[in-house]
């Protein structure tokens, strides 16, 4: 099982990401190994006076930024299926036991 983060981690101060060239830095610095080329091949398709697609195309990149530098998120991303599967189906079983119990004490 991936271990947690606890909940004293600081999250590091995001690079400021208000402009492209300030985006294609902290993808440089904070993103995942070809991040930064598939914004530019995305953005090379994407029609440029089209502001809504563009807006849409880098808050998806600035969210990677963000989400790697949050160590909860980070880590939640990193847990493999099975991990996540073993903790939907604890969650669902004692969703379950509670339902019961909680119907049985009526």
């Amino acid at each position: 099982m991936t271990a947690h983060p606890t909940e004293q981690q600081a999250v590091p101060e995001p690079p400021p990401m208000r402009t492209l060239r300030d985006l294609r830095a902290a993808l440089r610095t904070h993103g995942h190994p070809g991040d930064l080329d598939q914004l530019e091949q995305e953005l090379d398709t994407a029609d440029l006076d089209d502001l809504t697609a563009v807006r849409r195309i880098t808050g998806r990149y600035r969210r990677r930024v963000l989400l790697r530098l949050d160590p909860v998120g980070a880590a939640a991303v990193g847990r493999s299926n099975e991990d996540m599967a073993a903790e939907l189906r604890r969650k669902l079983a004692n969703t379950a036991n509670t339902a019961n119990t909680a119907g049985g004490a009526r």
